[in-house]
């Protein structure tokens, strides 16, 4: 089962050539293709985290969707954007390429976190757990990953109200996540 959001994916069409970096690239175009002019960075590589919950909520009504989140994979922000769809994927890269540091780096480091807990919880799945304890992983873990998505959403649009220069280090979010 693969998700995709359909007002940011489109059908596969060649990418734009973009030559140069993201300063080359204007504001208005930025925003037209969905990116942040200010930070350089797209809310659309959040799709690929959203997939994983989504999959994660439905594993209680839906045993069948174990499957598919144990087929998800890990993606950095220009490994998603160059097998995805996204019309505009090249500029995306570009963009994040010349992005502000501190954002990319927030970004960066919130998504290290929703992979870790995201492989952490996996892996736990993998081990046998019975149906009750999958059950309660998955909500544990949707409910650890919701708000690094707000987070990381920050991040990508640069607000300052929400601390996404600091998410909760990997392994200790990892450890709070298995420690029941």
């Amino acid at each position: 089962m693969s998700v995709q959001n359909p007002a940011s994916v489109q059908a596969a069409k060649p990418a734009e050539d973009i030559s140069g970096d993201e300063a080359s690239i204007s504001s208005a175009r930025l925003a037209q293709a969905n990116i942040n002019p200010e930070t350089g960075l797209a809310t659309d590589y959040l799709n690929h985290f959203n997939e994983a919950i989504m999959l994660l909520e439905m594993v209680s009504s839906c045993p069948e969707c174990l499957q598919d989140f144990l087929a998800w994979q890990p993606m950095s922000y220009s490994e998603h954007f160059s097998a995805s769809r996204f019309k505009d994927r090249q500029i995306a890269i570009t963009a994040y390429n010349s992005a502000d540091p501190a954002a990319r780096h927030s970004l960066d480091s919130i998504a290290d976190t929703m992979t870790a807990v995201l492989e952490a919880t996996r892996g736990a799945m993998r081990s046998g757990l019975p149906p009750s304890g999958m059950q309660m992983l998955a909500s544990r873990a949707v409910a650890w990953l919701k708000p690094l998505i707000a987070r990381a959403g920050a991040a990508i649009n640069g607000e300052t109200g929400i601390d996404a220069a600091h998410p909760a280090v990997p392994q200790a979010v990892v450890d709070g996540l298995l420690k029941h």
